[in-house]
């Protein structure tokens, strides 16, 4: 007979990369976890498809190198990080406008003088805006007066038009909201980590993050496939019915599926996303790099495979474009001739591979929004909650949040051994 394993002494419920860190931490301190996922596989939101030699995130998904728990937690050269250009593609009435950080990038410089994207006074508001995002400590724009995005850029010093030619739809696609509601603390954290980093993608998909994670756990930690009914006063009730004790138990899951587990937890609003693939047989641009619409027809579209070749078989382009919402009868269709229009090629020959659509893929972040949040005391005694809605919305909350709450049950389990 298998040897029965030894009742944990933490619960942590959902391997998303908030789950995984949480239970990596707990478990270097000595502790017994059993981390239970419902799927079949890590990652929650950050998982990836094989299909017909195409690699497929499901939704559009970036890893921005400049997030202080991704340079800590992550061996970023054995993911093989594939890099986008720095800036983005504007798509307007008038033809196609390119913007740029020119310290980074001076060969295209030029694009960003008076006239050719934006007038003087904007082009001073974003030095002045780059400067102090970049420079500021972290501590400073965390406790800058709150706003919504909208009314910060406003107050920088932004025209009207520029706000609607480059900063609307750009951060669509960035907080999965066009109407610049999200805090503008969220805005100037997420500025500043485009300035300092990188938008790259692992070469196997965005996956190898939570896969790399879970590799870093003790044998026996990490059960698929093992969904929570419920909690219980001793742990965990299991969906077939057994039950799972354990000194303390963390959610580490979704919004909604945390609001479920327990019912008092506050939890945002959450944003939806559709991306659909498609397949070329020539790149409709070539080179890796984000391309927006002023009207607003879409979030953003990119030729995924110009950034990692290995994300399309050999003869094949892949490109991924977002919209909000989910997906809707015709609603591809009618994306076809737009993406002509924006990338100016034919797309009679493009190929549909796949529509993912992700629900919940954002918490919502107006203001105010608090930059991490503890587990709220009322959720019951040896109850934690972790994920990027309770710190902000993106791979450093999720890593954070999740750092965050096993210290929290390391120190209220250290205080009940004395």
């Amino acid at each position: 007979m298998p040897a029965r394993r030894a009742a944990p002494d933490v619960l942590v419920v959902g391997a998303g990369v908030a789950g995984l860190v949480c239970a990596l931490d707990l478990s270097r301190a000595g502790l017994r976890v059993a981390l239970l996922e419902a799927s079949d596989g890590v990652g929650g939101r950050m998982r990836t498809d094989r299909h017909d030699g195409f690699t497929l995130d499901r939704g559009f998904q970036v890893l921005s190198t400049a997030y202080p728990q991704v340079r800590r937690r992550l061996d970023r050269p054995a993911l093989r990080l594939r890099p986008f250009t720095r800036g983005v593609l504007l798509h307007t009435p008038h033809g196609r406008l390119r913007l740029t950080d020119p310290t980074r990038d001076p060969r295209r410089a030029a694009a960003l003088l008076p006239g050719r994207t934006a007038g003087a006074r904007d082009l001073l508001a974003l030095a002045r805006l780059a400067a102090a995002d970049a420079l500021l400590p972290a501590r400073r724009l965390k406790t800058a007066p709150e706003r919504t995005t909208h009314a910060a850029l406003a107050a920088a010093g932004f025209t009207d038009a520029f706000v609607e030619t480059f900063f609307r739809p750009f951060l669509a696609g960035v907080f999965l909201e066009d109407g610049l509601v999200t805090s503008s603390r969220v805005f100037h954290l997420v500025w500043r980590s485009m300035l300092r980093g990188t938008p790259s993608l692992p070469s196997a998909g965005i996956d190898a993050v939570p896969r790399q994670l879970a590799a870093l756990l003790p044998p026996d930690t990490l059960r698929l496939e093992q969904p929570v009914a419920r909690l219980t006063e001793e742990g965990a009730g299991l969906a077939d019915g057994g039950e799972l004790p354990a000194r303390a138990v963390v959610v580490a899951t979704d919004p909604a599926t945390a609001a479920d587990l327990l019912p008092t937890l506050p939890v945002p609003d959450c944003r939806t996303v559709t991306t659909y693939y498609h397949a070329a047989p020539r790149s409709p641009l070539p080179e890796p790099v984000l391309l927006t619409d002023t009207r607003r027809r879409l979030l953003n579209t990119c030729v995924l495979s110009e950034a990692v070749p290995e994300y399309a078989p050999p003869g094949h382009s892949l490109i991924a474009t977002s919209v909000l919402g989910l997906d809707s009868p015709g609603r591809e269709a009618a994306l076809l001739p737009v993406l002509a229009e924006v990338y100016g090629a034919d797309t009679a020959a493009w190929g549909s591979v796949a529509t993912r659509e992700v629900p919940g893929a954002l918490p919502a972040m107006p203001p105010p929004q608090p930059l991490s949040r503890p587990s709220p005391r009322d959720v019951g005694r040896g109850r934690y909650v972790c994920g990027d809605h309770r710190a902000t919305g993106s791979v450093q909350g999720a890593l954070a949040s999740g750092t965050r709450a096993a210290r929290e049950v390391l120190r209220d389990l250290a205080r009940t051994d004395r």
